[in-house]
């Protein structure tokens, strides 16, 4: 039986946003130039990266490798957010992500201003006292 490589973790406890960013970067660089997309495994469900595609009123027909790219796109996108919640976790000697944890992560880069209507600034969800429900954006 073989046994698969651990993949390296993208942010260790005690990283800063400046040095994880740097690296983090570097290694997405050198990962998709050396990666060759694997059609039949994808990280993420195709049905559900085609449902996204196709919500643009705009898109009438999607070419047969756009999901997977869409699909490396959006895996990318997580981990930096998932990242970079825990470096805030980890700066307040916590192990375990919180709904505020991706909030503030999502609130300290302009990047993610698009989220703004999805994902609500940690302020406001203190203020309604919604800080510890699940939250689900679908």
């Amino acid at each position: 039986m073989t046994s698969q490589p651990q993949p390296v973790p993208y942010v260790q406890g005690g990283d800063n946003l400046n040095d994880f960013l740097r690296s983090f970067w570097q290694r997405q660089i050198q990962e998709v130039e050396n990666e060759t997309l694997d059609f039949r495994h994808p990280v993420l469900p195709l049905a559900r990266i085609k449902k996204v595609m196709k919500s643009d009123p705009d898109v009438k027909m999607i070419a047969a490798d756009a999901p997977m790219i869409f699909c490396k796109a959006c895996e990318i996108f997580i981990a930096e957010i998932t990242a970079r919640a825990f470096i805030n976790a980890d700066s307040n000697k916590r192990r375990t992500l919180s709904r505020s944890d991706i909030a503030t992560a999502i609130a300290k880069s302009d990047q993610f201003d698009f989220l703004i209507d999805i994902v609500p600034r940690e302020d406001h969800a203190r203020r309604s006292g919604r800080q510890d429900q699940v939250w689900s954006p679908l």
